[in-house]
């Protein structure tokens, strides 16, 4: 968010159909905050929750990992009943 080059109100997180499983995890930034998201902070960062999202990801952990191959959030979601093999999509 500090690297943007504009102001940025915290992230967003939403739940998109698609992918060999039928859903997958999106995040954005956020500039215009939706009255109808859930919002939460942590460590000083909003983060805001897509309110058709909620009942997928309820109870989730997200974290940012960074490693010698690739650098992004994941998800550990106690609601999934499954992933596709790549790991880019989920289901409920």
């Amino acid at each position: 968010m500090e690297t943007r080059d504009k102001p940025t109100t915290g992230i967003r997180i939403y739940v998109k159909s698609g992918g060999c499983s039928g859903l997958s995890y999106r995040v954005e930034f956020v500039d215009q905050i939706d009255p109808k998201d859930e919002m939460i902070e942590i460590d000083e960062v909003k983060v805001f929750i897509d309110s058709t999202a909620l009942m997928f990801v309820i109870g989730s952990e997200m974290d940012y990992v960074e490693d010698m191959f690739k650098s992004g959030f994941s998800f550990t979601n106690p609601n999934e009943k499954g992933r596709c093999g790549c790991g880019e999509s989920f289901k409920v």
